[in-house]
């Protein structure tokens, strides 16, 4: 089944504007959450297909929400792309032992996403 609906999740509104234009420009239908409880409160009340988790963000980090979405039987399904600042191969290593099924660096490359995305479609 190919992959329509994208949560966004990211505190800056400048990257979550950035990845919401790419993603709608190719024909995604995109919701968007500022920080992981915000996240949590989406996902299970409007199921999102695919999600793109940011790592640095206030109260629960992308990591721990992302393990929280992986070990929930309501969400484990929903694949999520770890997108972040932090480079560190320690890092995205750490991030797809949380449950990531991929892990993408800032700044993000749109065709890197999108073939990413299509990869998991």
């Amino acid at each position: 089944m190919a992959i329509q609906k994208i949560l966004v999740v990211d505190d800056s509104p400048t990257e979550r504007y950035f990845l919401t234009d790419v993603l709608v420009k190719n024909g995604f239908s995109v919701s968007t959450a500022e920080n992981g409880e915000e996240a949590m409160g989406k996902i299970k009340a409007d199921k999102p297909q695919l999600i793109l988790m940011d790592v640095v963000m206030p109260g629960q980090n992308g990591f721990q929400i992302t393990r929280a979405i992986a070990r929930d039987p309501e969400t484990q399904d929903v694949p999520v792309i770890i997108c972040t600042s932090k480079n560190q191969e320690t890092d995205r290593i750490w991030g797809l032992r949380q449950g990531a099924r991929d892990y993408l660096v800032k700044p993000i490359d749109p065709q890197e996403l999108l073939a990413k995305i299509a990869a998991l479609g």
